[in-house]
């Protein structure tokens, strides 16, 4: 008996994308990420959070909100619609990554798992509704959905790359230092939905619960976490000088550099002006393109050769042996 033929094997058989346009599919992919984050930050900050007051549907007896739920209503049930593009978003990524010529089934692998973060998000939004915006499982959400990002940032550098062994491109101590980075952006987000769960932006009414410490303090403590991560950059761009690293490289420790800044100017006005809507919401965009450039600046830190037809993968053109990195 014959295999079966799944869907995917069929596009795949029939059309071979260029990288440019496999490119174009993940990034599309990133876009969405990004633009779900902001639009989910949009519904708590217009207190729409139970604007659908149930789950999957918008309301015991219907799936689309009513007229009588009004704008916040509209407003939940309209970002839950964009689930649905940016599964579409996804699903060209996916078609793009397994269509590729010759097939690359690590990459299609990785394409592939941001299905399924995003199929569990969205079982996580349902409960975060179920349970009344409960402050955890809000954060939860945020940092599944940054999650969700991290893969379709790190997919879209990886379709440009090869699949031979990852070659290092700076210094140990160097790379080690861009971990630090990782490392601290991650404490810096979780942080952050503490300042979140904590403040006044609930997604509904006062009779929303918030985690149970002071805000202020929180947004203290984050702030320090911000300008940890600051100094860590600011070492970073000096280092990568140092050593005269590549100079794509030495632009994303700049573009870094750029967003914290630019990031720290919003979250000190926002605190100062009773955090205005507005503003946290342009602090959740800079969140995201913080993230994105952290993970950019990391994936920098080494490249990827194609390997030729017989699998082999050139040598580096110093003639050494390439060390071995553990930098995606």
């Amino acid at each position: 008996m014959g295999r079966v033929e799944t869907p995917l094997s069929y596009i795949a058989k029939r059309w071979t994308p260029s990288v440019r346009t496999a490119k174009r599919a993940a990034l599309a992919a990133v876009v969405m990420s990004v633009f779900i984050i902001i639009t989910g930050g949009a519904v708590r900050l217009t207190g729409s959070g139970l604007g659908c007051d149930t789950w999957p549907k918008c309301t015991d007896d219907s799936l689309f909100a009513t007229p009588e739920q009004g704008l916040h209503g509209a407003i939940e049930f309209g970002n839950r619609m964009l689930t649905y593009v940016l599964c579409a978003a996804v699903g060209w990524a996916i078609i793009a990554a397994r269509s590729l010529k010759p097939r690359r089934r690590r990459l299609t692998r990785l394409a592939w798992s941001q299905f399924w973060l995003v199929m569990g998000n969205a079982v996580i939004g349902g409960i975060t509704v179920w349970a009344g915006l409960n402050p955890w499982s809000v954060a939860g959400h945020f940092l599944l959905a940054n999650c969700l990002l991290t893969v379709t940032v790190v997919t879209w550098v990886r379709i440009g790359e090869g699949d031979g062994p990852a070659r290092p491109r700076a210094p140990k101590p160097v790379r080690r230092l861009s971990w630090a980075i990782v490392v601290t952006t991650v404490l810096l987000m979780v942080l952050g939905t503490t300042v979140t769960g904590s403040g006044k932006h609930a997604g509904d009414s006062s009779d929303v619960p918030r985690m149970p410490w002071d805000w202020s303090a929180a947004a203290h403590v984050h702030a320090v976490a911000a300008w940890i991560v600051c100094a860590l950059a600011v070492a970073m761009w000096f280092a990568l000088r140092v050593v005269d690293a590549p100079v794509d490289t030495r632009a994303r420790a700049r573009d870094l550099l750029v967003v914290l800044l630019v990031q720290g100017g919003i979250g000190y006005v926002q605190y100062f002006n009773d955090v205005p809507e507005i503003l946290v919401g342009l602090h959740m965009l800079g969140s995201s393109l913080m993230w994105i450039a952290v993970l950019r600046l990391l994936l920098s830190m080494r490249e990827r050769p194609a390997a030729d037809s017989a699998g082999a993968v050139p040598a580096p053109a110093s003639g050494e042996r390439p060390e071995p990195v553990a930098a995606g």
